[in-house]
């Protein structure tokens, strides 16, 4: 037996748990713990695995070519605790940061050397030369001879009108109107400097922030906090058992909260397997689950089995986003079935949860 830790990112987390943990239970893995958190990047899922090492070559051929796996990383596990996302957007610290030192100031600009002076010209003189004067005065004046256009003669018999006009006598002449004079364009329009600029368009809003992930850093199970429960659980089980776990929910520190519920459930699935005269080994772990799982489950939440998974309908314990009991119910169901299976061995996965946004809470059941 290893254990592993998987790593996979996917666009989005709909459904991203339970398809997963399919192909996980399917290669012969039993599911420890997951974490899912959204990233700018996309989904990200975290599965801590326990299983066959013969089996990782197929787990990890499962995982290459399921359509919504972007890319994925399985590593040996580090103990209890989770490595950082190997896709996790990461954010640059510069509490550290150093500016640079300011530029020396450059020294101040010389004046320019003065340009010499040019040598003014000589006095132009406005008289004109005697020569020049006598040439202008021997030429004689030009004058102007208007040009004379003689009128042509009017035939005798000649129409002065050509024909088919109207008669000067009749109505007037229709004389069309000279068309108005063209509209001039605008400066703005036929000058580009003229052109008035266009307002900029506004900014995009910014992205909401992301919450940021907190990592839960995992404790023993409250073993004091499970004996006090148990010290009552003739009187409480099965009408008063749920309320009473919602009040051991609430004062459990969060690392130690599923380990608790968990060892909290094995605890009193032993104390019903005791409890049943009949109890005895089935030759399957459908008879098993059919016997003696639904009928430990029923008591207390509806359930529906279908092959070797376990359908809870509106889990009493998972009704806040966030915050799964079905550590109870696995426990629950260990401490049922261990009993009465021929290997006396029997592993439990989480396959989705109310608590995450599925309809409903399954459980996969596997030898």
């Amino acid at each position: 037996m290893i254990e592993l830790e998987v790593q996979v990112l996917a666009h989005t987390r709909e459904g991203l748990l339970m398809e997963i943990g399919r192909i996980v239970s399917a290669s012969g893995f039993t599911l420890q713990r997951q974490r899912l958190v959204p990233d700018p990047h996309g989904a990200l899922l975290t599965l801590l695995i326990s299983g066959p090492a013969r089996r990782q070559r197929a787990l990890d051929g499962a995982l290459g070519e399921h359509e919504r796996v972007i890319s994925f990383e399985i590593a040996p596990a580090d103990g209890a605790q989770m490595r950082p996302h190997f896709a996790l957007t990461r954010r640059i610290d510069h509490s550290d940061y150093v500016p640079p030192p300011a530029p020396e100031p450059l020294p101040p600009a010389q004046p320019a050397p003065a340009a010499p002076k040019r040598p003014m010209p000589p006095a132009f003189d406005a008289a004109p030369a005697p020569a020049l004067a006598a040439a202008f005065d021997a030429v004689p004046p030009i004058s102007r001879v208007e040009p004379r256009v003689e009128a042509e003669p009017i035939l005798q018999g000649e129409p002065l009108l050509p024909s088919g006009s109207p008669s000067p006598l009749g109505s007037p002449l229709q004389v069309e109107p000279p068309p108005p004079p063209a509209k001039p364009e605008p400066l703005w329009v036929t000058d580009p400097e003229f052109a008035l600029p266009q307002p900029p368009p506004p900014p995009a809003p910014a992205p909401a922030p992301l919450d940021p992930y907190v990592e839960i850093t995992p404790l023993p199970p409250d073993v004091t906090a499970v004996a006090r429960l148990l010290a009552d659980v003739d009187e409480l089980y099965p009408q008063r058992l749920v309320p009473a776990l919602l009040d051991l929910d609430r004062t459990l520190a969060p690392g130690a909260r599923e380990p608790t519920l968990q060892l909290a459930g094995q605890r009193i699935g032993e104390w019903l397997a005791m409890r049943e005269p009949g109890s005895t080994i089935v030759g399957s772990l459908d008879e098993a689950i059919a016997s003696a799982g639904v009928r430990a489950l029923s008591a207390l939440v509806t359930v529906d089995a279908q092959g070797s998974q376990l359908h809870l309908r509106e889990s009493p314990l998972c009704t806040q986003a966030g915050h799964s009991g079905c550590a109870f119910f696995s426990g629950l169901l260990h401490g049922v079935l261990t009993p009465v299976l021929p290997s006396h061995e029997v592993s439990l996965f989480n396959v989705c949860c109310r608590a995450w946004g599925a309809d409903e809470c399954v459980l996969a059941v596997s030898e």
